[in-house]
């Protein structure tokens, strides 16, 4: 039986432009900081047309363990060092609970 776990459905818009620096970033330095804190990707996209990014994160367990580990990161020195001199580059964001649909 596999584990338990919880998606979280990211999307963002990226500043105008900036979706090449973004996606840089994201793959060097947020991506692999993340999956080594305990996430998982289960997958990313790019809309061009809008300069959207869309990404789904999961973590072991059920909602509010997934809360706790998402608290931890928040706090971390690991995101402090992913984050280190980047600027702003996603305009807004939108994260919600994913369930499977199948």
């Amino acid at each position: 039986m596999s584990e338990a776990r919880t998606v979280q459905l990211r999307r963002y818009r990226i500043v105008e432009g900036e979706l090449p620096a973004f996606l840089d970033w994201w793959r060097s330095r947020l991506l692999p900081a993340r999956q080594a804190f305990g996430f998982r990707l289960e997958s990313a996209f790019v809309v061009p047309a809008t300069d959207e990014f869309v990404w789904a994160v999961s973590a072991a367990g059920d909602e509010a363990a997934f809360a706790l580990l998402d608290a931890a990161w928040a706090a971390s020195p690991e995101r402090v060092v992913a984050f280190d001199g980047v600027p702003q580059r996603v305009a807004s964001m939108d994260l919600r609970i994913a369930v499977p649909a199948l």
